[in-house]
């Protein structure tokens, strides 16, 4: 049983931390090579981790999409798609799509002549699953060796401890105050219990002995 526990306790932190490093933005420093639109075909698995205007998930067997190739600085190929998350999920609020287009455009460079831009984005790429991650917005910055620090995944992180921490704090000083003398109460009940019919056993085991003199 305890086994089960721990394992269901690493199960669901497991779950967490995926959800997360999934949902909370990210940052790339990148050299935009090409962009372009296609039409993507949605089936299986994959359809779960696309979006419409609206931010639902994509309901449509098909439609356009942009999409973003780029290059790190080790020549690591680095695909984005470039949907707006409307008002759904992840809450970006993403509704400028063709503006991150045009920017992502205007910021594609040679490998002769590389402009180095910055792509923040959340999501994975999942090659197998044609997954790609989301690119939120694109800016230039001045080499691939700038380090940019995730402040919007830190600030989140830190609101969530913290909203984790007072609920932590409330639930344990309420089963102190409530649910803890409850099972002391239940556990001096059944001691008691327990007692009276130890003696009540006793004396009819006495009472048997008794009657067969």
């Amino acid at each position: 049983m305890r086994f089960v526990t721990r394992a269901a306790i690493v199960l669901f932190w497991i779950v967490v931390l995926a959800f997360l490093h999934y949902t909370l933005p990210q940052n790339d420093v990148v050299r935009i090579t090409d962009t372009y639109e296609r039409r993507q075909d949605f089936g299986g698995m994959s359809r779960f981790f696309w979006t419409r205007a609206d931010g639902s998930t994509a309901a449509t067997q098909n439609r356009d999409v942009f999409f973003i190739q780029s290059r790190r600085d080790g020549g690591a190929v680095r695909v984005y798609r470039n949907e707006d998350t409307g008002w759904g999920w992840p809450p970006y609020f993403k509704f400028d799509s063709s503006n991150v287009q045009a920017v992502a455009s205007d910021l594609s460079s040679t490998a002769a002549d590389p402009t180095w831009v910055a792509v923040s984005h959340y999501g994975w790429r999942l090659e197998f699953l044609s997954i790609y991650p989301n690119a939120l917005s694109v800016r230039a910055v001045e080499g691939p060796d700038v380090r940019i620090w995730p402040w919007r995944a830190i600030i989140t992180l830190i609101v969530l401890a913290a909203i984790f921490w007072a609920i932590w704090v409330r639930w344990r000083r309420f089963r102190q105050a409530r649910i803890d003398p409850m099972l002391d109460d239940w556990s001096e009940g059944f001691d008691a219990a327990g007692d009276r019919f130890g003696r009540r056993r006793r004396k009819l085991r006495d009472w048997f002995r008794g009657t067969g003199r």
